[in-house]
């Protein structure tokens, strides 16, 4: 069960295992863009190509749904961002249980967004995680970990590029002690829990009385979705790639040199690597300024 670019890797590795995939679950296809064109979620698409069973209900609740998934006669359900809460009735189908593929290290970042909330606080590493799927949010007991380090300027995108095959890794590393009877499971330490909220638009507007790291960790953290941005006469700015510019201070808001995007914040400075102004295609910054009216002591807001 899986949605996203970031579970195909998951499929993917057990597509070439020895395991059998017996069904796969995503999401149902969505209206994208200004033309609202149906598209089908990144999973199907690929248990499609391997010529696998693919269903793709509104709910996991309704009678129907539930004596298919029980009809199918499953050892292991593998959840990998599916994007839908499995009720108790589901989790207790498997013969071996429910095993989901987190991308935190747990108990830390609970819930929907782990990977950007990891960048948003600033955190040097972050992992995957491997667990048993209970009733409530991400609290099932944790079967295996894996830890690597977050980049200084690496985004969301790219650390979920590279969680992807880790979480795909480890996943199988889980089946196969599930399979010889040698997995061991760890209780979750509530008193360690935080949460990763769900995503909103209303988080991307870049606060530049802020310091210069939590503006740059908001750009990493929000890139491509929903996007890290400000104004700049008048017209959204978004930021898609930044990095801190030592050096650097001026006023808030303030653009600090004239060949880079240096802008400054409440103590430091932020540099602009890759922006897209509305109504514009997405460039490198330097290009953009080479390109348009804009100069040293302008201010974004």
């Amino acid at each position: 069960m899986g949605t996203p670019d970031f579970a195909v890797s998951t499929l993917k590795k057990l597509m070439g295992s020895d395991h059998e995939i017996v069904a796969v679950f995503t999401q149902p296809d969505k209206p994208v863009g200004r033309k609202q064109l149906f598209k089908p979620p990144s999973v199907k698409v690929k248990a499609l190509e391997g010529g696998l069973n693919v269903y793709q209900p509104d709910s996991l609740r309704d009678e129907e749904t539930k004596k298919l998934l029980s009809s199918l006669d499953v050892d292991v359900i593998v959840v990998v961002a599916y994007g839908k809460i499995l009720p108790k009735e589901v989790l207790d189908i498997p013969k071996y249980g429910c095993i989901n593929v987190h991308g935190s290290l747990l108990p830390k970042y609970r819930g929907a967004s782990p990977i950007q909330t990891s960048i948003l606080n600033g955190d040097k590493v972050t992992g995957v995680t491997t667990m048993y799927m209970s009733e409530g949010l991400d609290t099932g007991d944790i079967i295996d970990k894996a830890q690597i380090e977050i980049g200084d300027n690496e985004t969301a995108s790219e650390l979920f590029a590279r969680l992807a095959p880790i979480g795909a890794e480890l996943l199988c590393e889980t089946l196969n002690k599930i399979e010889t009877k040698t997995i061991k499971r760890t209780v979750q330490d509530d008193k360690l829990a935080s949460y990763a909220p769900i995503l909103t638009k209303q988080m991307a507007k870049i606060d530049f009385l802020d310091s210069a790291f939590n503006v740059h960790k908001k750009i990493c953290g929000l890139s491509e979705w929903p996007c890290a941005y400000c104004y700049l006469k008048g017209k959204k700015l978004k930021v898609y790639h930044s990095c801190l510019a030592d050096g650097f201070s001026g006023k808030p808001g303030e653009l600090l040199d004239d060949r880079r995007m240096i802008i400054g914040c409440c103590d430091k400075a932020v540099e602009f690597m890759e922006i897209q102004l509305e109504g514009k295609k997405r460039v490198a910054a330097r290009d953009f300024l080479n390109g348009n009216q804009i100069k040293k002591g302008d201010i974004l807001e």
